[in-house]
């Protein structure tokens, strides 16, 4: 599904004094756990092949100093099974943007700057306005802001043309994500030459005084070669091909690597410094901000509650639950992603009222059929149910260890 927009709230800069890269990790604590709740988990993970769950469970506690300590607990990571990362590419690819602009170094060059997109090649599309915003004027703010809130396709895929593939992949594996190919557009159907090819971008003041001009870009980088391929059969141009579908063209990210870029957003002083995204403070607590919003609380964009209910991108602990509110309490920090039958969430959960705080990163694969692009997918019966389970009774038992 496409996804969508949140709210502009003011978020506090979480406590996080001290590196501590002390994080135990155990493989089993998590499996022996849900093992006691064989009526909600028990038929999922006894089928490995099939639902290709991958989690990872980060509790967390605080030394006398506040410092963060943390402890995973993994099930399947290891397992080295592709899973197509969906929309969770956009959370590094919004904190590169904003990394991006301060190493440009250029006066009155910000993320709210004017950014104008361009059109220089086959099938590129240009933006001149964005009517979300209060006086019509596109910028990467805006463009972060609709990618948690709502996870904008084409808000991530502006960012990927400032960008460029080569440039995000490059910084990603210099961050120690070896495996990370960011390498396509959402939503959009493009060739491989055409995703290689990202738009003219130039940055203007308030004043329309020009700041920036980068010119088209082509990606000329040589990426390993895949064998990644999923299903039995698949749908294009209206046609069902029998066989696998051939994903080895695919964006590519491991569930332990988006775990592991949330927690350098949300705990930089606990990740190794070549891991932390170069952008300000301030920048960090903005993009908290709107990891943590939820879409009614937002003023521009503003967002229709039928289409964009709060729980819109929560999927772990509410699933596809419409109509109900987050306790109040507890706030939720995350990225989720859906496509070709894979569900995602990568979460940051705090509750200040009872003191807890934990990480969860979950994938589950719904497509009890087999076949991709068939508009068939189990995310109501299978998908979603799973994610809202696993994330309540994580959080049921943070709350018992309190």
């Amino acid at each position: 599904m496409p996804e969508k927009p949140r709210p502009e709230n003011s978020s506090k800069p979480l406590p996080n004094k001290g590196l501590d890269v002390q994080a135990k990790v155990s493989k089993n604590r998590m499996e022996t756990l849900l093992a006691t709740r064989p009526d909600l988990f028990g038929n999922i993970l006894s089928k490995p092949d099939e639902y290709r769950v991958q989690a990872i469970w980060t509790h967390i506690t605080r030394d006398t100093q506040g410092r963060p300590r943390f402890e995973e607990h993994e099930i399947n990571t290891a397992s080295g099974s592709y899973f197509y990362p969906a929309s969770t590419v956009k959370m590094p690819t919004a904190l590169l943007a904003l990394q991006r602009v301060r190493e440009l170094g250029i006066s009155g060059l910000d993320r709210n700057s004017t950014m104008i997109t361009g059109a220089d090649f086959n099938a590129q599309t240009p933006v001149y306005n964005d009517p979300t915003t209060p006086d019509g004027r596109p910028t990467i703010a805006q463009y972060v802001r609709k990618i948690f809130l709502v996870s904008d396709n084409d808000a991530f895929n502006r960012l990927y043309e400032f960008l460029g593939p080569a440039y995000i992949n490059r910084e990603l594996h210099e961050k120690g994500y070896p495996e990370a190919q960011i390498i396509h557009r959402l939503e959009i159907s493009l060739n491989e030459e055409q995703n290689r090819h990202t738009n003219p971008v130039t940055f203007y003041d308030t004043s329309a005084n020009r700041l920036y001009e980068q010119a088209q870009q082509y990606d000329q980088d040589v990426y390993p070669k895949r064998k990644d391929a999923l299903g039995k059969g698949y749908i294009k141009g209206g046609e069902f091909h029998d066989g696998p579908m051939d994903f080895s063209r695919k964006n590519r990210l491991s569930l332990n690597s988006l775990n592991q870029i949330l927690k350098s957003i949300i705990f930089p002083e606990s990740v190794p410094e070549k891991q932390r995204f170069r952008v300000t403070p301030d920048d960090l607590n903005f993009v908290r901000k709107y990891m943590s919003m939820v879409p009614g609380q937002a003023t521009f964009p503003h967002y229709d509650s039928t289409d964009f209910h709060d729980t819109y991108c929560k999927f772990l602990y509410f699933g596809s639950e419409k109509g109900v509110g987050i306790p109040k309490n507890l706030k939720v920090f995350n990225k989720v992603g859906d496509a070709y039958g894979f569900l995602l969430d990568i979460a940051y959960f705090k509750d200040e009222a009872k003191g807890v705080e934990f990480m969860l990163s979950a994938v589950i694969y719904c497509n009890s059929d087999g076949v991709l692009n068939d508009s068939k997918y189990d995310y109501e019966s299978i998908g979603f149910p799973f994610l809202k389970n696993l994330g309540r009774f994580i959080y049921e038992e943070e709350c018992r260890m309190k």
